[in-house]
């Protein structure tokens, strides 16, 4: 259950309404003062007049810096309380640091000027400068440098809050590519480890189902073989979840493959398995030494992906496979088949998304290689990986 976040106290609620209030009986007691001390009678009303519109002003100072400032100043002139301009002033550097700041400042500092020579007449020069400058030090430049210092700690504050709010995008950013690639990753893995077996059940099944009338041996044969890839199908997915049940919330950082990954000594018994499934196949390797482990993975992969695709869309074609290369030059690895003509099995063609031959591209390319896929030019398809084989 959330908690409910504590009530503010009433003053802190309408601190800003607090502020102005005060602020208006300020000006209002001062200019009171200075009516009573000094103002002559004929002028009270001038003065009473323009007390009650800079108190007024004051409740706008926030939404109308710069207007409320230069009425201030005009005011002030015409013989209103140094505070207004000062309440201004501090009001406006807070908001804004720049040209219009400076003649802002300027003029205020001119009115006070005038003002203060009007209403205090100094009797020596010395004295006039000294009473002067102590005027238009505690209203002039205390609220600027006041309203500066505050205006520029608002602005690092509001900074620092926009670089968190930014950072914190950007980790859910990255975040949600890493689940993404995650996701991608584990399309990929699951795609290498069921579609192989999966074309070679749906093969075996095919030919049961065109040929009823075959001897029991055959029939047990074939029933035996699709069962032992369904349960290794079984088998390879149990252990695909399995880690992702272990890992599920562990960063995978160190590239490792979800399971055990077969590299090139497993690449006869896929050419072995098709066979049995009924797809003539060679397979012909001349390598002069064992190639790294990544290399020899993404060889399992193309010849992998290569009969799959075999299995599904071109039943009964002969299928060449040839893996020969050395080191300090590329490992090739070709796939061809002729174009189908026919299945001794008779199963019907197993459809697909395209995806296998996409991901086999992107991973040929993740360690330097280069992929082709496409139709030759008699008909038939053609698969080629060029991959890196350091010296």
């Amino acid at each position: 259950m959330t908690p409910t976040p504590a009530r503010r106290p009433w003053w802190s609620r309408h601190r800003e309404r607090l502020t102005d209030t005060v602020l208006s009986g300020v000006l209002v007691l001062a200019t009171v003062s200075l009516l009573l001390g000094a103002a002559p009678p004929a002028q009270m009303w001038r003065y009473a007049l323009l007390t009650a519109a800079v108190a007024v002003a004051m409740w706008w100072r926030r939404r109308f810096p710069l207007g409320v400032a230069v009425g201030a100043v005009v005011a002030v002139a015409l013989g209103a309380s140094e505070f207004s301009v000062a309440a201004a002033l501090f009001t406006l550097a807070i908001r804004r640091r720049d040209r219009v700041l400076a003649l802002v400042a300027a003029a205020s500092t001119a009115a006070l000027t005038v003002a203060w020579v009007q209403v205090m007449r100094p009797p020596g020069v010395v004295s006039g400068l000294v009473g002067m400058t102590v005027t238009l030090g505690i209203f002039v430049g205390l609220p600027l440098a006041v309203g500066a210092y505050v205006g520029i700690r608002r602005d690092l504050v509001a900074s620092l809050r926009e670089r968190a709010e930014r950072a914190e995008a950007e980790q859910q950013l990255r975040g949600e590519q890493a689940r993404l690639s995650e996701r991608s990753r584990i399309a990929r893995e699951m795609h290498d480890v069921l579609a192989h077996r999966i074309s070679l059940v749906a093969l075996h099944a095919g030919g049961l189902e065109v040929n009823p009338s075959s001897p029991p041996e055959q029939v047990e044969r074939t029933a035996g073989l699709i069962g032992d890839h369904a349960r290794r199908a079984l088998d390879d997915l149990r252990g695909v979840l399995g880690v992702l049940r272990a890992d599920a919330g562990e960063d995978r950082a160190d590239g490792a493959d979800l399971i055990p990954q077969p590299t090139l000594s497993g690449v006869p018994r896929l050419v072995e398995a098709s066979r049995q499934a009924g797809v003539p196949a060679t397979l012909d390797v001349d390598l002069s030494a064992e190639p790294p482990d990544l290399v020899g993975r993404t060889v399992y992969r193309v010849v992998q992906e290569g009969l799959t695709n075999v299995h599904k869309h071109a039943l009964g074609a002969t299928v060449a496979v040839r893996v020969h290369g050395s080191p300090g030059e590329k490992l090739v690895v070709e796939l061809r088949n002729a174009r189908a003509v026919g299945s001794e099995l008779g199963g019907r063609p197993v459809g697909g998304a395209g995806v296998g031959l996409l991901g086999l591209r992107e991973r040929v390319h993740l360690i330097g290689g280069t992929f082709e896929a496409g139709e030759d030019v008699h008909g038939g398809f053609a698969v080629r990986a060029c991959l890196p084989w350091p010296a």
